[in-house]
């Protein structure tokens, strides 16, 4: 039949496309030769791993076009800070003081770590997973007596009297914070590195310290676990940024005399040369201050500082000048009337804990002694002069305490002779360090006591009635308030 003839009811042949080799192929839609629909075929497109590669590339373009273009407006250009006398060697000069001054607070406050004891007890270590920080740890002397209060005193003064110093030091440095490029090389993305962790570390260790000594931790979790991980975050990065600047800080150091900065007044106060720390100001405006006026403001500031600290640590007449002392912690006059951190209404101590219905618990292995307060008074009673220092640096003078040594408590419990560690225990119910454990040496030291009385009287229930701990260079939370259970040789 001629195709001309065909019904014309009957649909014409859909055309047929060429593929992409050459071939024909039915349009989309049509049957194949066995009558089954072919799947349309999408478009060829860039695979994703292409366009992901461009698309950084564009942005890497874009970066680097920015980068190009110099710093964007603000900070960034070195021109917005304009102090005459911000340069290397006012940078110098205050980071000669810290150079001094933070290595002698980070020693003590390894001191003061140690004096806790945290590798004899897991509940005396506040950080079970530090590993190889705890190296250097030994066994707390007890002699000197006031040894504990010498290094948290040192310690806790020291870092107030440093932060008119830090201040000073981070607003001298500031344009380097806002430098650009923001890096240049890997040696000085290491730099900026360490000056993060430097800047970021002091900050965190200075402010968590202060607000431990005003006893407000609204910091989350513990102060002694975030102070000592971020006191060796912060060590080291100060090693490593020294590393870097010490030889800048020496030229800055060689480049003026001290004696000629001290007598230059305000009116002859120059910018120092331009250089490539990126501290002097291209477009330096008139000064309002003079570099001895500015360093005569931050010692003036770290002397104020000291007198209103210091005094909680020495005592004596500067006792009344320790304005930054904790508040609200002394128990007024009397036998009793020195300071205090924990009340027994804070920790959850009622009536009856501390009644005629309290005992006194003496354990060793296959010992166990139960007595009462009078009991205890019976033993033999032994004197003491020993002060109480705590963690944030405040500390007493000499306290006349009474009551039975340790070392006697243990030779009850089974160790006539060389007294071992022993296990403490306190009937509070709120708080930290409601326990402790004491090394052979603090139990075996004669000064040792379970004290009963103070200064002639009876204990007060806010310092540990009816009885408590009182050992020589013992931080003041080792010394633990109403006692109930003492266990000779539970450590090991």
């Amino acid at each position: 039949m001629d195709p001309d003839d065909s019904h014309p009811d009957t649909p014409s042949p859909a055309p047929r496309r060429p593929d992409r080799g050459g071939s024909t192929a039915a349009a989309p839609g049509t049957g194949s030769g066995r009558g089954r629909a072919e799947p349309p075929r999408e478009p060829h497109r860039p695979g994703r791993l292409r366009q992901a590669i461009e698309a950084a590339g564009a942005r890497g373009r874009r970066l680097r076009a920015a980068l190009a273009g110099g710093p964007p407006p603000g900070p960034a250009r070195p021109e917005f800070w304009r102090s005459p006398i911000r340069g290397p060697w006012l940078t110098s000069v205050l980071g000669a003081g810290l150079l001094v001054g933070i290595p002698v607070m980070f020693v003590t406050g390894l001191l003061s770590y140690a004096a806790y004891n945290p590798d004899l007890a897991a509940v005396n270590d506040q950080t079970p997973d530090k590993g190889w920080l705890g190296f250097y740890l030994f066994s707390w002397p007890t002699d000197p007596s006031w040894l504990y209060r010498l290094t948290q005193g040192v310690h806790v003064t020291l870092g107030v009297v440093l932060v008119p110093v830090l201040l000073a030091k981070l607003w001298s440095v500031i344009p380097r914070l806002f430098s650009w490029p923001p890096v240049r090389s890997a040696a000085h993305a290491l730099d900026r590195l360490s000056l993060l962790l430097l800047v970021g570390g002091a900050l965190f260790e200075f402010v968590t310290g202060l607000l431990n000594i005003q006893l407000h931790y609204i910091f989350p979790g513990s102060f002694y676990t975030l102070h000592f991980y971020g006191a060796w975050v912060f060590i080291g990065a100060f090693v490593v940024h020294t590393a870097f600047r010490i030889p800048v800080m020496v030229r800055a150091l060689r480049s003026r005399r001290l004696r000629t900065e001290m007598r230059t007044s305000t009116g002859a106060t120059l910018p120092e040369p331009p250089d490539d720390t990126g501290l002097v100001s291209p477009r330096p405006a008139p000064a309002t201050i003079s570099r001895r006026g500015a360093l005569g403001t931050v010692g003036l500031g770290s002397l104020v500082l000291f007198a209103v600290t210091a005094g909680q640590s020495i005592g004596g007449s500067l006792r009344r000048t320790a304005l930054l002392a904790p508040h609200g912690q002394e128990p007024g006059g009397g036998p009793d009337g020195f300071q205090i951190n924990k009340t027994a209404a804070s920790v959850g101590i009622r009536a009856a804990d501390i009644g005629p219905q309290w005992r006194l618990v003496v354990r060793g292995p296959g010992h166990e002694s139960v007595l009462t307060r009078d009991q205890v008074l019976a033993l033999p009673q032994h004197e003491a002069a020993l002060p109480i220092a705590c963690v944030e640096g405040w500390s007493t003078a000499d306290q006349h305490w009474s009551g039975v040594r340790l070392r006697d408590l243990a030779a009850m419990a089974g160790f006539p002779g060389r007294a071992p560690e022993v296990f403490v225990e306190s009937v509070e119910r709120g708080g930290s360090f409601g326990s402790t454990v004491l090394r052979a040496n603090q139990v075996q030291d004669p000064r040792s006591l379970l004290a009963l009385r103070v200064n002639g009287a009876d204990l007060s229930p806010d310092h540990g009635y009816p009885a408590r701990i009182i050992v020589p260079a013992n931080p003041g939370v080792h010394n633990t308030k109403w006692v109930t259970r003492l266990t000779f040789g539970a450590a090991s």
